[in-house]
């Protein structure tokens, strides 16, 4: 046994040592939500003299198959994710020996629904609704069936009769996760339909929400509009009657032509997501790779920065572009993570 951990730790070292001459840039990659604020320290830690981070938005899921895939030069150093790691994606980190991950949860946000400033209703859905909408099959009289709403009027009289057209993220990103969590789920729960089954029999509604629950529709009114969250921005400005679904913080940038969607008569911003009133509120985190710490040349650095009163803190550069802000507590103890390179503990589900 003592010999084997011997042999792990000399190729652990073979496989670290040469990154610092292969590489001299930080690398990061993950949640198109996250980007916009690692982007902005990146840029901060560029004007401080540190060698310019390379970004990449790849989505969530996509950017922990990146990061778990090895250490090395060959890997980045940082993920951002807009949900927890799952432990199948923990498991592919070990796999591949990524076993020291410090995980840091940045600050809050919101899942807008937002519309066009053109369009003159004031809308208000329930996320009900917005499963009725959005799902792949819906109740319908007591059967569950292909879902037939077309428009808007069609679930409700009392909704604007426009066609039903959603932009959304595709299913590698956390947003899309969280979408589904958040709202489909608990939008489905709320049906009679998803009630009487839990009453009957718990293992068919845990199946139902599961698989039923959870399928977004692909005959047309939801379309995946990819990890590029400005090109929504884009849709929602060409169709007035068009909806999509993004970070809060995209919503935020972009108040001058675009507006949001109650949940349950409740606006999305900075107070109603940081007391979870708003009812599709989520974390935000980054995963650091610990090995590639004090190797990679500037990562302390740049941890520093992004764990800094100046980027997480209230009024803060990042809370200036979206981001909801952790209580002092809690970013005393993200900073304490993030600066001391703190293991994380395996995740459960």
């Amino acid at each position: 046994m003592k010999s084997f951990q011997i042999t792990a730790s000399v190729l652990a070292l073979a496989a670290i040592a040469p990154m610092a001459e292969a590489r001299d840039q930080i690398r990061i990659v993950g949640s198109s939500t996250v980007f916009p604020y690692t982007q902005a320290v990146a840029e901060e830690f560029a004007n401080q003299g540190g060698a310019a981070p390379v970004v990449e938005s790849t989505g969530t899921g996509g950017g922990m198959q990146i990061f778990c895939a090895g250490v090395g030069a060959d890997h980045p150093d940082i993920t951002g994710a807009s949900r927890a790691m799952k432990k199948s994606e923990y498991e592919l980190c070990v796999q591949n020996g990524v076993t020291d991950i410090t995980e840091a949860m940045i600050g809050y946000d919101g899942l807008a629904i937002a519309i066009s400033r053109a369009n003159e209703t004031d809308w208000d859905l329930t996320l009900e609704q917005v499963y009725k909408a959005l799902a792949a099959k819906v109740p319908v009289d007591g059967q569950l069936v292909d879902n037939p709403y077309k428009k808007w009027s069609d679930i409700d009289a009392a909704l604007p009769d426009t066609p039903i057209l959603a932009y959304g993220p595709p299913p590698t990103s956390g947003t899309r996760d969280a979408f589904v969590e958040l709202a489909m789920h608990v939008g489905c729960a709320a049906t009679d339909y998803a009630k009487a089954l839990k009453e009957a029999n718990a293992d068919d509604y845990k199946k139902f929400v599961e698989e039923d629950c959870s399928r977004m529709r692909q005959d047309g009114p939801f379309v995946e509009a990819g990890e590029n969250d400005n090109l929504i921005v884009q849709r929602l400005e060409a169709d007035p009657n068009a909806v999509g679904i993004f970070g809060y913080s995209f919503l935020y940038e972009n108040l001058d032509k675009l507006k949001d969607v109650k949940i349950n008569g409740v606006e999305a911003n900075m107070d109603t997501i940081a007391s979870f009133e708003y009812p599709i509120s989520r974390p935000l985190f980054i995963y650091v790779k610990n090995a590639h710490r004090g190797v990679i040349p500037g990562l302390n650095e740049f941890l520093a920065t992004y764990a800094s009163e100046d980027a997480l803190g209230k009024g803060g550069y990042l809370e200036e572009r979206g981001l909801v802000v952790l209580s002092d507590e809690a970013l005393a103890a993200v900073q304490d993570a993030l600066t001391k390179g703190v293991n994380m503990a395996a995740p459960q589900k």
